[in-house]
């Protein structure tokens, strides 16, 4: 999307890259959040290795636990006679010294980089790859391979928007919110997972919210959210937003989120084609973003993983500039790296036009702990609903009344949101004093209502040329 045009992205960044600097260098941790002039500065991230999962050993002396929980029993337990009792109550038992077996690993080679693009001045992306198990969050050597603790492993790309450095911030804010709320939680099951990520993202806009209407500066801020976690053989996607997360499996290019936008609902509708919507005026209007309501609904959906996958999620700065027929090729092109993946899919983007900031996370998922692809697994690649939703996050989200799309107490609401970027005149001097102005209400339709109306009349307006 070209700049003016498209909604606006800010992100005080740990992550971001420097004006003009293309393709940007590798950098060591997306951590600590930055000066808005030092998010200007491209970085990457790559995930810090994660130790191997293990239960506390249940006696002294043995060499490793195991994640069975029958072989964690102690000595005599489990076994069946009458000798069973007798042994437990006039002698001692020996903890075993042989070593457990450990439960099969899953492994995840991950790299991230986000690059500013050819015309904006400041990077307003961020993204996110942490090790819950080891609460850590930053790069150390991306040809290291993960292993997937017990705790599972969480990314993210946040794509700012507002004025100055608010979008900066936003998605700053978000990224930090949601790995701390993450973080803090060992996971109880997919469905304790699943309810984290819906809840990290409800806390995460309702801060996002309050920084926007405690700060003047901040007014309108926004960020879109795609966050990825996985735990064991599933990847759970929460959506915020027209961020993306897609898989690779085999030849297949299959994008697992939906882009909540406008385009995206016209498309859904017939009432657009994909090639009608490279080119749509309004490309840059989303239906939902972090921030700017104080409830979002997040769209969570799942993948179960084989061995090989490929995962990519991206801010729009490359979805936007080009096709999934090109992305497709570029990972298969260099899937065996991820660091290669993250510098061609950001390269190309560029060469389209980097009208926008542009952010990459990929990542080969492998190990003992993933089936081989059979050829209907790699048919039956889709996006997917996550079916837990009522048990993830029916009684715990307490950020917003009702669960996500299809939870406990979810009901459909019936308003539509809309953000995208307002031209103001430059004599609206009203704005920029220091001072709140004094104006006038009484009888007045209020601006929120003005802008509902307005963008109401555009929207037929297009539908009715469309229908044409």
């Amino acid at each position: 999307m070209s700049g003016d045009s498209r909604k606006r992205r800010s992100s005080p960044h740990a992550d971001a890259p420097a004006p003009g600097a293309h393709p940007p260098e590798a950098s060591a941790a997306p951590d600590p959040p930055k000066s808005p002039a030092a998010a200007d500065a491209t970085t990457s991230a790559a995930a810090a290795p994660a130790p191997e999962a293990q239960s506390p050993a249940p006696a002294a002396g043995e060499a490793e636990a195991s994640a069975d929980p029958a072989a964690a029993a102690p000595v005599g337990e489990g076994e069946e006679g009458e000798g069973r009792g007798a042994a437990q109550t006039t002698e001692a038992v020996e903890p075993s010294s042989s070593p457990r077996p450990k439960r099969p690993q899953i492994r995840l080679r991950l790299f991230g980089r986000t690059d500013v693009g050819q015309i904006r001045e400041h990077n307003e992306d961020n993204f996110l790859i942490a090790d819950l198990t080891r609460r850590t969050r930053g790069v150390v050597d991306p040809q290291r391979p993960m292993e997937v603790g017990p705790n599972g492993l969480l990314m993210a790309v946040c794509d700012g928007m507002g004025g100055a450095a608010a979008g900066e911030i936003a998605s700053q804010l978000a990224v930090d919110i949601v790995f701390e709320r993450m973080a803090a939680n060992d996971r109880d099951g997919r469905d304790g997972l699943a309810g984290d990520i819906v809840r990290a993202l409800e806390v995460a806009g309702l801060r996002i919210l309050q920084e926007s209407n405690d700060n003047r500066a901040c007014r309108g801020m926004g960020t879109t959210a795609t966050v990825a976690a996985l735990l064991d053989d599933h990847l759970l996607i929460g959506q915020v937003g027209d961020s993306r997360a897609y898989l690779m499996r085999g030849e297949r290019l299959v994008q697992v989120t939906r882009d909540q936008s406008l385009v995206n609902q016209l498309i859904e509708a017939g009432q657009l084609t994909e090639e009608e919507a490279e080119n749509f005026e309004h490309s840059n209007i989303i239906l939902q973003a972090l921030g700017t309501a104080d409830a979002v609904q997040v769209d969570l959906t799942y993948a179960e993983l084989r061995d090989g996958d490929v995962l990519i999620m991206c801010s729009d700065g490359l979805s936007g500039m080009i096709r999934d027929d090109e992305i497709r090729h570029i990972v298969r092109r260099h899937a065996a790296d991820p660091v290669e993946v993250c510098g061609a899919l950001i390269d190309a983007a560029n060469q389209a036009g980097g009208h926008d900031n542009i952010t990459v996370i990929a990542g080969v998922f492998e190990g003992e702990g993933l089936e081989p692809p059979t050829a209907a697994d790699v048919a039956a690649l889709r996006y997917a609903k996550y079916a837990g939703l009522e048990a993830a996050s029916g009684a715990g989200a307490g950020a917003s009344d009702g669960a996500g799309p299809g939870g406990a107490g979810a009901e459909e609401d019936p308003r539509i949101e809309v953000h995208g970027e307002i031209e103001v005149a430059p004599d609206s001097s009203w704005l920029t004093g220091d001072e709140p102005a004094d104006i006038p209400t009484e009888g007045v339709p209020s601006v929120s209502t003005l802008l509902l109306v307005g963008v109401a009349v555009v929207c037929l307006v297009i539908v009715f040329l469309v229908l044409l």
